[in-house]
């Protein structure tokens, strides 16, 4: 086996949403995930849960003709960290080159992965600075906003794609992540793969495209502290017209308690990882999981919706 240390990207840094519904999305994140806008340019506005240490969190972007994602951008943990993973990439052949970065990070190396979705790898950031929401514990970002949904922070991305396989070696191969999870189907390919960057279970993970146009998003998920803010969260959408689709429960997979809904623009909005594994042993091997176990559903034994594998955006 092979003993991971360490890794050259330290974790996922913040994610472009696109919405046609933009008044009714910015709505959904600033009020009910009480998330801060804290810059706007053009037709997007940047946003930032209450515990991130970067400036923002996600990037929300007007975009009329369909909901989906835009570019992801992923930290890496040092600039040496940085050059080694832009030619791992341009040996590749997937970089498409540098720019300046955007709110509060610095040059940022822009690729893509092999279905086209748009990637960013950077390493220089502007840290939050708290003034008004300035909290009583100093080794927290700002206060406790005290309403709305608990999102913490932004925790992990799922994309749909059309060769999992594929994008799963960039993963692993160019981007140097670590595989802990994945489902393995009886015809030998896999319909999911999940991959961390850290002693987090999972940070970014591939699905199946059931309809193989590439390029799509599953869900972005962000990451409460417990349970009970899940069930909140919960009454929370059901009194404000947002449709809950899956959830509240558990995971079987990385054991991830959740809640599935779709903001106003369509996308699915994931709220997890409280009782999440940590992956601590260096040697940790990869957990397979065949097509029958998957078909028992989730862990305590609630079948998987079936919107789960065939909603995605853009919907095509």
């Amino acid at each position: 086996m092979t003993a991971y240390s360490s890794f050259d990207i330290a974790h996922l840094g913040n994610v472009e949403l696109f919405t046609p519904k933009f008044d009714e999305s910015l709505w959904f994140f600033r009020d009910l995930l009480a998330m801060r806008v804290v810059a706007e340019e053009g037709d997007s506005v940047y946003l930032r849960t209450w515990d991130e240490y970067e400036l923002y969190t996600i990037k929300l972007t007007a975009k009329p003709d369909a909901a989906g994602v835009g570019r992801t951008n992923v930290r890496a943990i040092n600039p040496e960290a940085l050059e080694r993973r832009v030619a791992a990439i341009e040996a590749a052949g997937l970089g498409v080159g540098w720019e300046d970065g955007e709110v509060g990070t610095g040059p940022t190396y822009v690729f893509k992965d092999p279905d086209g979705h748009e990637m960013g790898i950077y390493y220089e950031t502007e840290r939050y600075v708290a003034t008004d929401d300035k909290p009583s514990l100093k080794n927290q970002a700002s206060a406790f906003p005290g309403r709305g949904v608990n999102a913490r922070r932004l925790d992990h991305i799922n994309w749909l794609a059309a060769d999992v396989e594929a994008c799963g070696s960039f993963m692993t191969d160019v981007l140097g992540l670590r595989e802990s999870e994945r489902i393995r189907l009886d015809n030998g390919r896999f319909a999911a793969r999940w991959f961390h960057c850290s002693l987090k279970s999972y940070d970014l993970v591939y699905s199946d495209d059931w309809t193989k146009h590439g390029n799509r998003l599953h869900h972005i998920a962000f990451a409460p502290d417990t349970r009970e803010d899940i069930l909140k969260a919960a009454d929370i959408f059901l009194e404000n017209g947002i449709h809950i689709e899956s959830g509240p429960h558990k995971h079987a997979i990385n054991q991830t308690f959740f809640l599935y809904v779709w903001e106003p623009g369509g996308n699915r909005i994931e709220f997890a990882n409280a009782g999440a594994r940590l992956l601590l042993d260096p040697d940790q091997p990869v957990v397979e999981w065949t097509e029958e176990e998957r078909k028992k559903g989730q862990a305590w034994g609630m079948k998987t919706i079936e919107t789960f594998h065939t909603h995605g955006t853009p919907v095509v």
